[in-house]
């Protein structure tokens, strides 16, 4: 069987890839926006005990090392999808990512997963955008770093999936944009954990059509990516650790929570567990 496949978010995590922290990231921060300057021995073992925790679970990590010099290259969600049959690189909506599919790419052909399809201008699409509700059912937010031409281009690049648009608020603009994957989090095919105050109204009816159950994150917890939650497998979840209410109602729905310390890693880029991982290979 292919070692790679990943068309849901909900399935034992089997493999998954990582980019630690780089020296070289921490000279330019203020270029891409972070909220301060993370200290890197300590975003290295922040990071560090991330990787011990998705392997604890169970997860094969890969380690990628691309794109030096741009801290957001830690996201790695963002520059790629995998599918079956192989990964799709994306076309970041960020100017400083463009960098990041080509790099990422070069890992995971590496690790053994063909590039089964790249993205070019004008299309943009960044992973935060994307969800997979199911095998065959893609979750697109239509916002400031994923555009039309990007969704189209999704749409050839997995054909035969359902790919269902909704648009993203403005929020407070470009300028701090915010993902698909803000709002929404799967933990299993039948339960997501959703931001309600600013979800679609077409996502929360399609979940309810489809028998799926919320666990809402409670607003306080909101900016502090509460609802920004890692798969582990059915109810079994990784999340950024400070989210005490949120964590209470995810285990009161049956889920096994772990938490890690993402001060430097998280808080300070605005990036979750789903963000700092690119899943490669889930059994369903």
């Amino acid at each position: 069987m292919p070692n790679y496949g990943s068309q849901a978010m909900w399935g034992d995590l089997e493999r998954v890839l990582v980019r630690p922290p780089l020296p070289a990231d921490t000279d330019h921060i203020a270029l891409y926006g972070w909220r301060g300057v993370p200290d890197h021995i300590a975003a290295a073992a922040e990071h560090e005990e991330l990787r011990a925790l998705l392997e604890a679970a169970g997860a094969e990590v890969i380690v990628s090392d691309h794109d030096p010099g741009n801290p957001d290259a830690i996201y790695v969600y963002d520059p790629v999808l995998v599918g079956d049959d192989g990964a799709a690189l994306l076309r970041p909506g960020k100017e400083g990512r463009l960098g990041e599919p080509a790099g990422i790419g070069e890992s995971l052909e590496a690790a053994g997963i063909p590039v089964a399809s790249t993205m070019a201008a004008p299309a943009t699409v960044e992973g935060g955008d994307t969800v997979w509700l199911d095998h065959d059912t893609l979750l697109v937010g239509h916002g400031y770093r994923t555009g039309t031409a990007g969704i189209a281009a999704l749409r050839e690049a997995f054909p035969g999936v359902e790919v269902i648009v909704f648009d993203l608020p403005h929020w407070v603009g470009a300028s701090e944009v915010m993902h698909l994957m803000s709002l929404i989090s799967p933990l299993d095919r039948d339960l997501a954990l959703v931001y309600p105050r600013v979800a679609p109204v077409r996502l929360m009816e399609l979940m309810a059509e489809r028998g799926i159950e919320v666990v809402e994150v409670p607003d306080e917890e909101f900016e502090s990516m509460g609802s920004n939650v890692l798969a582990l497998g059915p109810r079994r979840a990784l999340a950024l650790e400070g989210n005490d209410v949120t964590r209470h109602r995810m285990e009161q729905a049956g889920v096994d929570v772990v938490t890690y310390r993402g001060d430097h890693i998280s808080r300070l880029g605005d990036g979750g567990p789903t963000c700092l991982t690119r899943p490669l290979l889930r059994r369903q």
